[in-house]
């Protein structure tokens, strides 16, 4: 969305003219329309600012397992469960995490899960940060995930989910594909693992891509668990650059 003002003042113009009203009808015009700006801006799934992956176009019962914050002292523990079930996700990793546990980031690597920016710091003011604070973000974890893995990706994912034309123009400017969901798990603020576990399952889909975070021992008894649920219903398991590469021989 590249002139929302823009938008919003022919909206406020068109109503005004079909509704005569004046500088009422222009507030409760902006009201709204900042309701969908930050509707827009918290939920990826939308692609109001950005197009982000949110999905598989599937007709098999499949899904993506996705983590991200990591790596972290959980890491290991998550790693361990999907290698016994011989499992591939997708690690969404924090450039300052890489350098904090750089081993298990290589262990990620060497045991061919696939590798995603999720910018250096995850800053808390992520949508409030300049295109070129952001670019900045996004560089830096590129350049650690480099230096430590030896690897370059493609695949982005906004620190909580948030986009705005500012985070917009430092995806095109990393050439990043930006990839979200359509399961979130709410695993970082729900403290109870049965309902965590109960709101994945009863979301998922043929071709879900599931956001979990590799950062507490909550969430790993999740994933346990969530690892027997697809085994019972028969669904496999796909990575993110697998379906982009996929879609690009299509």
């Amino acid at each position: 969305m590249k002139h929302p003002f823009i938008l919003f003042y022919l909206f406020c113009n068109v109503f005004i003219y079909a509704f005569h009203g004046g500088f009422l009808v222009y507030f409760f015009c902006f009201l709204g329309f900042m309701t969908v700006l930050a509707w827009g801006a918290f939920d990826i799934t939308l692609g109001y600012f950005v197009n982000s992956i949110t999905n598989k176009r599937t007709k098999i019962k499949e899904v993506a397992l996705t983590f991200d914050d990591g790596p972290t002292e959980f890491t290991p523990k998550f790693l361990d469960i999907l290698k016994e079930n011989n499992i591939k996700a997708t690690f969404f990793c924090i450039g300052k995490q890489i350098e904090k546990y750089p081993e298990t980031f290589q262990r990620i690597i060497a045991e061919g899960h696939t590798i995603g920016n999720h910018t250096f710091s995850h800053s808390n003011t992520t949508g409030f940060l300049s295109a070129s604070k952001m670019v900045e973000e996004i560089e830096k974890c590129d350049n650690i995930i480099l230096k430590i893995g030896n690897l370059k990706t493609n695949l982005y994912r906004p620190p909580f989910g948030v986009t705005n034309p500012n985070i917009a123009k430092a995806i095109k400017k990393t050439h990043k594909k930006s990839i979200g969901w359509n399961v979130r798990s709410l695993d970082t603020i729900t403290e109870n693992e049965k309902k965590i576990y109960q709101k994945i399952t009863k979301s998922i889909k043929k071709g879900s891509i599931i956001l979990l975070h590799d950062t507490s021992e909550k969430t790993y008894n999740v994933l346990v668990d969530l690892l027997v649920f697809l085994k019972n219903k028969k669904y496999s398991t796909f990575t993110v650059d697998s379906m982009i590469k996929n879609q690009k021989n299509d």
